[in-house]
């Protein structure tokens, strides 16, 4: 084969696997617009209650 054959056969094999890099990069990127038209509800975490430990440790550094 030429060089120019054998660049463009290097260039066809690596094709397909560089397209597939390609949408596995992109596809979190193209994701986000159709999730954010999604109009649910946002899920929190229930707040977390104090449990007054801070001023149990101030008045203890406070003694030493």
């Amino acid at each position: 084969m030429t060089r120019p054959a054998q660049t463009a056969m290097s260039v066809l094999v690596l094709l397909p696997k560089a397209l597939l890099v390609m949408l596995a990069v992109a596809a979190p990127v193209l994701a986000v617009p159709g999730i954010r038209g999604v109009e649910t509800g946002t899920i929190d975490a229930p707040a977390i209650q104090k449990a007054g430990a801070g001023f149990v440790l101030l008045v203890s550094l406070q003694r030493s």
